[in-house]
């Protein structure tokens, strides 16, 4: 996959798409990415990318004039990409978004600042997405999450074919507890029967804890989630949510 950012502050991409799995990716050939800035389609001696706005009020707006521009440079390289919008009024961005955009062959971000951008450029939007419901600095931060979500979908990042599909949201459910070394920890205990080496046994306690933990903790993700009779039978059984005690045996 292609990855294009269009921003203000590109440099805040380098350590993020530097480090761990992007860092990973990249160096596999998996992720080529590619961090442009805005000021490169202005055209005064300031390299201005932003303007007050119409009809009065606070701060300033992007000007739409050099996004489009870099939008008609930048989409002639390679592929058409999928142009992705970040802004509050966008898409709330989840598990099953990431998944339809890491099909894509090539995406590009453009990132909002300051007050916002001119509502024209929207319309070189093919997505608009918002992370959730508050406001950030930028819109780097917001595309660093999504970039991160995304790439993470792609085979051969995680290593294994297998790599991402117990985390949590996979299915509609939180992930089941972890645990590691020591077996015991200052009086708490790591559950019996991960290490009772019966694999069976394992993938069974799992499964009931991610759809007891999901219960308790995210009801809301029950709704669309991938449940057998015998589970859904089994949230039956449980009080209301009031804590994760998933890790209990």
């Amino acid at each position: 996959m292609r990855i294009d950012t269009l921003s203000t502050f590109p440099d805040m991409f380098s350590s993020v798409m530097g480090a761990s799995m992007m860092r990973i990716a990249r160096e596999k050939g998996i992720l080529d990415f590619h961090a442009h800035d805005l000021r490169d389609w202005t055209h005064d001696r300031h390299r201005t990318t932003d303007d007050e706005p119409y009809g009065g009020g606070h701060g300033l707006v992007m000007k739409c004039g050099p996004i489009f521009e870099a939008m008609d440079e930048l989409a002639a390289e390679g592929p058409r990409p999928h142009v992705v919008f970040l802004a509050p009024q966008g898409e709330r961005f989840d598990d099953a978004c990431a998944k339809r955009l890491a099909a894509e062959e090539r995406l590009l971000f453009v990132c909002g600042h300051y007050e916002g951008i001119d509502e024209r450029a929207y319309t070189l939007a093919d997505t608009t997405l918002s992370i959730g419901d508050y406001v950030l600095t930028s819109g780097e931060l917001a595309a660093m999450v999504v970039i991160d979500a995304v790439v993470r979908k792609l085979p051969g990042v995680l290593g294994a074919e297998e790599g991402a599909v117990d985390e949590s949201f996979n299915g509609g459910l939180l992930e089941y507890p972890q645990y590691t070394r020591p077996a015991e920890f200052r009086g708490m205990e790591v559950p019996a029967v991960l290490r009772s080496g019966d694999h069976g046994a394992v993938d069974a306690w799992r499964r009931r804890q991610s759809v007891e933990r999901t219960a308790r903790l995210r009801p809301d993700l029950l709704e669309g989630a991938d449940l057998t009779p015998d589970e859904r039978a089994f949230l039956e059984t449980l009080d209301a949510p009031c804590g994760d005690d998933a890790g209990a045996v």
